[in-house]
C-alpha cells in the first residue's frame, strides 16, 4: 500500500497555550504528536509526490480518469498524425490544435520549432514516429513544473491558499485536509475568506466533515485570523495550518493589497511565514490562468500551483504556456470532486494522457 508520506517524529516548537477563538469542530484525537525529548526526533521531511501517492482503487485507474478528463485537448491533437505526411500542412494543423488548447503563442512557438528540427536532424518520416518525438518534447517542457511537495521542514507549516471564484479553492483545501489527516498529519483551518458570503460557514463544513479544527471570527479581519490560526498552531504542536484566502480577480488591487498585508501579519506569527503560498487555478480558463499566475506571483511570490477542474477542458496546454512564461510548479492536478481525483502532478503522464 502506498503512502502519501514518509513518517516524522515531530517536537512542538512551543509549549501548549489557551487556544484561539474557534469554530466548534474539534482537532482529532490523537493527531497532535506527543512531546518526545529533542534528541529522539527526527527532521525527516514528509514528501507528497507522484511516486508515495496511492491512487484511486476504483476500477478507473487515475490515467484512465487523467485521459478522459484531458479528452478533447487529446482529440484535438492526436487525430493530427493519424496517416499524416509530414508536411507544411501537418506543422499547421498542430499550431492551431495548440492554440486552441490554450498553450499560448510562446510555447507553441517553441514546440514548433524544437519539432522541426527534431525532425529534420533525426530524419523522421513516419508520422507516428513525430509523434512520439512531440511528447518527448513536451515532457521536457513541463519537467521543470514537477516538485514534490515536502512538509515537516517547519512545525507548523504554513500554507496561504489563494484563487479567484470559482476556482474550487475551498474544495481543494479540504481535500488536502483530507488527505494529511488520513496519513498522520494534524492540520488546523483559517477561515480567512470574509469577503465572499457563506465562505467561512464552507470551510467549517469542511472542518466538520474532516475532524478538522477551524479558526475563524465572523466578520473578522482575515489578517487578524490568519495570525491566531499560526499562534494556535504553534501553541499544540499541530503539523499544518492552511489558511484561506478571499478569492478575487487580480484587477482588484484593494484585495491584491489584502493579501500581501496578510502575508506581512503572517510573518509576524512566525518567521519566514508562510512556508508554501499556493494559487489554486480553474484549468478551464486557459490564457487567463496565465494572467493569474503572473498577477499573483508578482503580488506574493507563490511556491506552488494547483490546477483544478481537469475534467472535460480542452484547455489542457496552459501547463505549457505557464511553463514557457512563468514556470511556478505544479503541486497538484484536479480532475473531478472525489478525494482521490487530487494527485501530484507528473510531467510524463499528463502528456501521456494528453497525447496518448
Amino acid at each position: 500500500m502506498f503512502s502519501f508520506f514518509k513518517k516524522k517524529t515531530v517536537t512542538p516548537d512551543v509549549p501548549p497555550a489557551a487556544p484561539a477563538d474557534q469554530a466548534p469542530a474539534p482537532a482529532p484525537a490523537g493527531l497532535s504528536p506527543s512531546p518526545v525529548p529533542a534528541a529522539e526526533a527526527e527532521a525527516v521531511p514528509l514528501v507528497f509526490d507522484a511516486e508515495t501517492a496511492p491512487r484511486p482503487e476504483s476500477k478507473q485507474s487515475w490515467m484512465g480518469r487523467l485521459k478522459a478528463g484531458l479528452s478533447k485537448t487529446s482529440a484535438n491533437l492526436s487525430l493530427l498524425f493519424v496517416g499524416a505526411r509530414i508536411d507544411d500542412d501537418l506543422y499547421d494543423e498542430l499550431e492551431a490544435a495548440l492554440l486552441m488548447a490554450d498553450a499560448g503563442i510562446d510555447a507553441t512557438d517553441y514546440l514548433l520549432e524544437a519539432l522541426k528540427r527534431k525532425v529534420k536532424d533525426e530524419k523522421l518520416t513516419d508520422a507516428a514516429a513525430v509523434k512520439v518525438a512531440l511528447k518527448a518534447l513536451m515532457i521536457d517542457l513541463l519537467r521543470p513544473l514537477e516538485k514534490p511537495f515536502v512538509l515537516g521542514r517547519h512545525q507548523p507549516t504554513v500554507m496561504m491558499i489563494s484563487g479567484v471564484n470559482g476556482a474550487g479553492k475551498t474544495t481543494t483545501i479540504g481535500k488536502l485536509a483530507k488527505h494529511m489527516q488520513a496519513h498522520g498529519q494534524s492540520v488546523l483551518l483559517a477561515a480567512g475568506d470574509t469577503f465572499r458570503a457563506a465562505a467561512r460557514e464552507q470551510l467549517m463544513i469542511w472542518g466538520q466533515r474532516n475532524n478538522v479544527t477551524v479558526i475563524s471570527q465572523e466578520s473578522g479581519d482575515p489578517a487578524a485570523v490568519s495570525y491566531d490560526a499560526v499562534q494556535s498552531g504553534k501553541a499544540k504542536g499541530t503539523n499544518v495550518v492552511m489558511i484561506d484566502t478571499a478569492g478575487r480577480l487580480p484587477t482588484q488591487l484593494h484585495l491584491m493589497n489584502e493579501l500581501q498585508k496578510i502575508k506581512r501579519v503572517i510573518a509576524k506569527g512566525m518567521a519566514e511565514a508562510p512556508h508554501e503560498t499556493l494559487l489554486v487555478i480553474d484549468g478551464n480558463t486557459g490564457q487567463n490562468a496565465l494572467a493569474q499566475v503572473k498577477a499573483f506571483d508578482d503580488a506574493l511570490q507563490l511556491t506552488g500551483l494547483i490546477i483544478t477542474k481537469l475534467d472535460g477542458t480542452a484547455k489542457g496546454g496552459v501547463l505549457a504556456a505557464i511553463a514557457r512564461v512563468r514556470p511556478v510548479p505544479v503541486y497538484f492536478i484536479g480532475i473531478g470532486e472525489k478525494i482521490e481525483d487530487l494527485q501530484p502532478f507528473d510531467a510524463e503522464e499528463f502528456v501521456e494522457a494528453l497525447l496518448g
